[in-house]
C-alpha cells in the first residue's frame, strides 16, 4: 500500500484502526511493517497498538480528546474533571483526559495528549451518552451529574463540604438535581448520600450569593 492509497481510505477520519486495512487479500505482517515505516517517517502516530491517526499536515479532522479516549480504551466513557470542565462546572482547565472502566486502571502518554482510565464497579456503569463533540465526531460522556458523582465516589474524602469546596464548583443551576438525586439513589452509597446534602449545601449558597438587591 502506497501513502495516497491510506490517506483515499482514511483521510477524512480523526482516527483509525488497523483493522479497517487488514479486509480483503492483503499481508497483516506487510501492512503493519509499512505503518512502523510511516510512524517513523512522522507521517503517522501512533497511540496505542492498531490505533493510529495522521499526523499534520496529512490530517484534515483533528481527534477530540473524548473521542481518543473512547478509542483507547473499550469499553470506557469519559468522566469526572474533563467532563465537569467541558460543562462549565469547575474553572480549570484539565490537562489529562479522564474515564471510567469496568476494566483495570490506565494511563497512556501519548503525542495527543494524557489520557488516565478509573475502575468503577459494575453497579455503577450508567450515567453516559453518545455526546456531539463537532466535526461530526461524538463519544461516549457522563452526564454532568454522574461526572460529579463518580468523582466523588473515587476521590477518599469527596464527600466532605471540605473537598467539595476545594473543587469551587460553579453554575450548579445547571445541573439537573432530580437526575443527581435519582443517581445517588440507584447508587446506594452512603458517601454519596452524604455527599447529595453538601451539594445542596453549596448550591443554595451560590443561589443565595447572585439573589438581586
Amino acid at each position: 500500500m502506497k501513502f495516497q492509497d491510506l490517506l483515499l481510505l482514511v483521510g477524512n477520519e480523526p482516527l483509525f484502526t488497523t483493522d479497517v486495512l487488514l479486509a480483503g487479500d492483503v499481508s497483516p505482517d506487510a501492512v503493519r511493517l509499512q505503518l512502523s515505516r510511516w510512524g517513523r517517517g512522522g507521517k503517522l502516530i501512533q497511540l496505542r497498538r492498531g490505533l493510529y491517526a495522521l499526523a499534520s499536515p496529512y490530517q484534515r479532522t483533528s481527534p477530540h480528546p473524548f473521542l481518543i479516549a473512547n478509542y483507547l480504551l473499550r469499553p470506557s466513557y469519559v468522566s469526572l474533571q474533563s467532563v465537569l470542565a467541558h460543562y462549565g462546572l469547575i474553572p480549570e482547565f484539565t490537562p489529562v483526559t479522564t474515564s471510567v472502566t469496568t476494566g483495570r486502571p490506565r494511563r497512556w502518554q501519548t503525542r495527543l495528549g494524557r489520557f488516565e482510565f478509573r475502575h468503577v464497579k459494575n453497579a455503577f456503569w450508567f450515567g453516559f451518552e453518545l455526546t456531539p463533540l463537532g466535526q461530526e465526531q461524538s463519544a461516549f460522556v457522563a452526564t454532568p451529574e454522574k461526572a460529579l458523582l463518580d468523582l466523588i465516589h473515587l476521590h477518599p474524602g469527596g464527600d466532605t463540604l471540605e473537598y467539595l469546596q476545594e473543587l469551587r464548583l460553579q453554575n450548579l443551576d445547571t445541573l439537573d438535581w432530580e437526575r443527581l438525586a435519582a443517581y445517588v439513589q440507584r447508587m446506594a452509597s452512603p458517601k454519596l448520600h452524604r455527599a447529595l446534602r453538601n451539594l445542596e449545601c453549596l448550591h443554595q449558597t451560590e443561589q443565595e450569593m447572585f439573589v438581586p438587591l
